[in-house]
């Protein structure tokens, strides 16, 4: 029988477990404690659910009740918000989005940026240049820099200050606001490594300086901060005389350098203006009165030392003469103004001095004739050392200076260079003096010993000086500027450069190193005549992009020529050399704002082209 009720007793259905509705406690505690329940669960309990269970129609009207006090919930809530004061609600709506906003851009924080896949940088692309020169952190850096180099040698005097800022004879015209807070002077690469270090961790600028001969403000500390004079590092580190080449210092003059190494015969070609040392024409990728047979800075460099703007210090090669290993490293960091890195030695080579030299002046009736003469001698590949180009109020400015020893012909004149061996200078000679006269020359005389010879050559290295002294009143400002031209276009823009200075009225000569197609134009001008200056100039850059030219054959780019650089190379090639600048100084620190704009320019900035 046992068996039997085994059998006959019905399975659970699987619906009670899930959809028998709950019970008050009280009712499951009464019917725990029921010892018939328990005694007759199996057979009873198919039965007492179906009588417990509520109805379809009673489980929607429940769940009905149910979402209708949700809402009603929800509403005296939103009642009582509406309640509240605006400034709560706006309280609670700001610390909400502040809320959401702050977690946002941690959460995005931790996810890095994507890497760039642009070849170049457009300025509209450039990250935001952010410096810190607050007070405070100058002032804690001030005692890094002293535990580097000590007290003595950094300066927080005002005529310090001011003298690291500008020139008289800079074309730049610095701002009040435009001065460092510091200048440091180091005297290794390891202590520039180290204040760059310094630097770099707390975000501040830096302006390099060594010379001071720029002129198209270079060293204008725009963004304040730091400048780092490299005047301590003044010498030369090893003298190769088998190997022609010499390392040096940035400090060191091109022409203490010079008096160094010609005891033992040697010289170094190129030849800036007076004062110009070795860092600044490293900068600068500067030139001189040799450059037409010598060539310029770029071709004398061999290897470079420089600190990068985290402090890295890095050699951009060896001293072989020549070398294909890996990019050229030196070419990079020549002509960029500071702006990649800071260069704390320099390998240059040598040449041997010419067994003999002399010069030659011969004069003209026009600017354009002497010009034409000068393209003659280029033209019959004569290899004279330099070819020199002052134009008839450069040649009244020397003499009103009295800054040579001996009056000159007031008309425009070409000075000539001449090296080699004795026969050939002679032969020389007499070729240039035939060109001379074929194309109009009035004058020619050239030099018998060395003494004539520096007499000769004078005027030509006074040219800049004599129109400063030239200037009357404290309003009175000087700027020289240059631009260079094919050989072949050099009489057309000499020309028209020359009648613009002349319907201008404002007191300017053209000089420059006419060999290689490039020259100068230096205008003093007061303040009420600046617009005018500009003007001037700007026709003159104008005219050598539009025949082939360039904007600046050796002063470099500075602060004045960047926004030319479109016009001669094209928007493309001004973007890669932003994208270089961000690649090596990601933060901006170094010489910010030369060479290549970093942040968009103001309105009327710009001179339209």
């Amino acid at each position: 029988m046992r068996r039997a009720a085994l059998r006959v007793r019905p399975a659970p259905a699987p619906a009670q477990y899930f959809c028998r509705p709950s019970l008050p406690l009280h009712h499951h505690t009464e019917h725990a404690a029921s010892p018939l329940l328990r005694r007759n669960f199996a057979s009873s309990q198919p039965v007492r659910d179906e009588q417990q269970r509520p109805s379809f129609k009673g489980q929607l009207y429940e769940s009905t009740q149910q979402r209708l006090k949700r809402e009603r919930a929800e509403q005296e809530r939103f009642s009582q918000y509406q309640t509240q004061s605006p400034g709560a609600r706006y309280a609670a709506l700001t610390f909400v989005l502040v809320f959401f906003t702050t977690g946002g851009y941690y959460f995005g924080s931790l996810t890095p940026n994507a890497p760039a896949s642009s070849s170049t940088t457009p300025l509209a692309d450039a990250r935001p240049v952010k410096h810190n020169t607050t007070s405070s952190n100058l002032q804690a850096a001030w005692a890094d820099f002293v535990g580097i180099v000590g007290k003595e040698n950094v300066s927080t005097d005002e005529f310090d200050l001011h003298s690291h800022s500008g020139s008289e004879f800079s074309t730049y015209s610095v701002k009040d606001s435009e001065k460092p807070f510091i200048v440091v002077y180091p005297s290794t690469t390891e202590e520039v490594s180290r204040i760059m270090k310094i630097c770099h961790q707390r975000l501040i600028p830096v302006t390099p300086f060594s010379g001071g001969t720029s002129l198209e403000g270079h060293y204008a500390p725009t963004r304040g901060g730091v400048c780092i004079d490299f005047q301590r590092m003044n010498r030369i580190l090893a003298f190769h005389k088998d190997d022609l080449d010499v390392v040096v210092q940035p400090a060191v003059g091109w022409e203490e350098l010079n008096e160094e190494v010609a005891k033992d015969g040697l010289f170094f070609p190129p030849d800036p203006g007076p004062g110009a040392m070795i860092g600044g024409m490293v900068g600068t990728g500067c030139s001189g009165t040799n450059a037409y047979r010598y060539g310029t800075m770029r071709e004398w460099v061999l290897s470079l030392t420089v600190v990068l703007a985290d402090g890295t210090v890095i050699k951009t090669r060896q001293r072989p003469k020549k070398s294909s290993a890996g990019y050229d490293l030196t070419k990079l960091f020549i002509g960029s103004e500071g702006t990649l890195g800071l260069v704390t030695e320099a390998t240059l080579k040598l040449a041997v001095k010419p067994k003999s030299e002399s010069v030659a002046v011969a004069s003209f009736p026009t600017v354009q004739q002497a010009a034409d003469c000068a393209r003659r001698v280029v033209e019959e590949g004569i290899h004279i050392a330099g070819l020199e180009i002052l134009d008839d109020v450069q040649m009244k400015c020397i003499n009103a200076s009295k800054s040579t020893r001996r009056e000159w012909a007031e008309a425009p004149t070409l000075f000539f260079k001449f090296a080699g061996t004795p026969l050939g200078v002679k032969e020389q000679i007499g070729i240039v003096q035939k060109l001379s006269k074929s194309t109009g020359g009035k004058t020619f005389e050239f030099a018998r010993d060395d003494t004539e010879m520096k007499e000769l050559w004078s005027a030509r290295k006074a040219a800049l000086w004599s129109v400063i002294s030239m200037k009357r009143n404290p309003s009175d400002h000087v700027w020289t500027t240059d631009v260079a031209v094919p050989i072949s276009k050099m009489p057309d823009i000499i020309e028209r450069t020359k009648r613009d200075l002349t319907q201008s009225r404002l007191l300017a000569g053209i000089c420059g190193h006419v060999g290689d197609g490039n020259f100068h134009a230096i205008i003093l001008f007061n303040d009420k005549q600046k617009s005018l200056a500009e003007e001037v100039v700007h026709r003159m850059v104008k005219n050598a992009v539009e025949l082939e030219g360039t904007v600046t054959g050796e002063h470099g780019v500075g602060l004045i020529k960047r926004d030319y650089l479109t016009h001669e190379l094209g928007e493309t090639a001004v973007d890669v050399m932003r994208q270089l600048k961000f690649a090596l100084d990601p933060l901006c620190l170094l010489n910010c704002d030369k060479t290549v704009r970093v942040e968009a320019p103001l309105p009327g900035e710009i001179k339209e082209w």
